[in-house]
């Protein structure tokens, strides 16, 4: 009795817009499946990650004062290493250090973080990020 097999292949035009072809090869011992995927003419290719993560990159000063407030807030030692990819969390701080966190920044910059909008708040950079646009929204 035969095994069947499908390999798939992708075989790109001068358009760059890939024809799929589809071979069924008939084999006694393989059972070889394969599939690549390619571009697409006008498309963006689909890229698959676990989390997807937008940022838009408050200005380095901002994070810095937002590592400083966290810092002092938290009682981190200097040796401790903080960047804007750094957890809340991962440094030791729970809901309340979070809130008071929030109410310093708040304080810092003159501005106020709605409830809904703290909560979200869950590294450095969303702190700072959230900052810089509210800033922005009170200036304007």
């Amino acid at each position: 009795m035969a095994t069947f097999s499908a390999i798939t292949s992708v075989i790109f035009a001068p358009s760059l817009k890939p024809s799929l072809s589809n071979n069924v090869i008939a084999e006694r011992t393989s059972n070889l499946k394969m599939a690549i995927g390619g571009w697409r003419k006008n498309r963006f290719p689909s890229l698959k990650t676990n989390r997807f993560c937008v940022s838009c990159s408050a200005k380095p000063e901002t994070v810095q004062k937002v590592c400083e407030i966290v810092r002092r807030q938290l009682a981190l030692p200097a040796e401790t290493e903080l960047t804007s990819e750094s957890k809340f969390s991962a440094l030791g701080a729970d809901s309340l250090d979070t809130v008071e966190i929030v109410m310093s920044l708040e304080e810092e910059f003159g501005i106020g973080v709605e409830e809904e909008n703290s909560q979200n708040i869950t590294t450095v950079q969303e702190a700072a990020d959230l900052i810089e646009k509210l800033v922005e929204k009170k200036a304007a």
